[in-house]
């Protein structure tokens, strides 16, 4: 299967490390229809990001959950089930309701797909999510102040923090970068767990939106315990008794 960018190239080869936890030079090569170097200068890239090590003629995996990729490459990642979710976020809202998106692919769906709801208001630290909410006439947008993180294109830190102490909101649609039910749900950066542990004390109602390849894995930073999250949106590829967990735990499912 030829590739088209270096970013899909990126992708795809960390998924195919997620899968064997090692690959070759010469299998990339083939797969992509690319030369030797060409790889090898990927896997230069995704090595100085600390995603990988470089081997003698190939790579090996290291856990991509405890580092951030840009938000462009995390878009591609099961793109098929963020829109889906995303699409299944926005049946649980309501017109006139007041809404808080985190940051994240996930969330962007979230946003894309809130078109033809009336008199929302949405509080977000995310620039991906406040520019698809741009043209949405129908929703008032705040967006947080403070330092944007590049790599998620996220505002965070105290400036956001104090906003958000001033703000009371029905739903929360939370993404993140794992969910292990005996852990809780993570992230990869400090600042933006914190950050996301004060949008659910914000929040009434605490809705995680997250395909199934999270579930299982841990990132860096707790976000929050299962006790925190009242609903899971996600695709059909969760483990069954990772379904049955969450409902022992009083946690609404709902597969796309």
């Amino acid at each position: 299967m030829a590739t088209s960018s270096t970013a899909e190239r990126h992708v795809r080869t960390m998924q195919l490390l997620k899968e064997h936890g090692h690959t070759a030079v010469s299998r990339l090569s083939k797969e992509f229809g690319v030369s030797e170097v060409t790889i090898r200068k990927d896997l230069h890239t995704l090595e100085k990001r600390n995603l990988l090590v470089r081997t003698h003629g190939g790579a090996v995996l290291i856990d991509h959950y405890m580092y951030d990729l840009p938000f462009d490459e995390k878009s591609q990642q099961h793109a098929g089930e963020k829109k889906r979710i995303g699409r299944a976020a926005t049946d649980l809202v309501e017109n006139g309701d007041t809404l808080i998106l985190s940051a994240g692919s996930t969330t962007a769906q979230v946003a894309r797909h809130l078109r033809g709801h009336k008199n929302l208001t949405v509080t977000t630290n995310s620039l991906h999510v406040a520019m698809e909410l741009l043209n949405n006439f129908d929703t008032d947008l705040l967006l947080l102040g403070g330092a944007v993180h590049p790599t998620t294109a996220s505002v965070v830190g105290p400036f956001a923090e104090k906003m958000l102490r001033e703000h009371s909101l029905q739903k929360l649609f939370l993404g993140g970068d794992g969910f292990d039910v005996d852990f809780g749900l993570t992230t990869t950066n400090v600042l933006e767990a914190h950050l996301n542990k004060m949008m659910i004390q914000a929040a009434q109602e605490t809705i995680a939106v997250m395909d199934a390849s999270k579930f299982g894995r841990r990132g860096l930073s707790l976000i929050c315990d299962l006790k925190d999250v009242d609903t899971v949106i996600t695709d059909s590829r969760i483990p069954d008794k990772t379904v049955q967990r969450l409902e022992e735990e009083a946690i609404a499912v709902v597969i796309v």
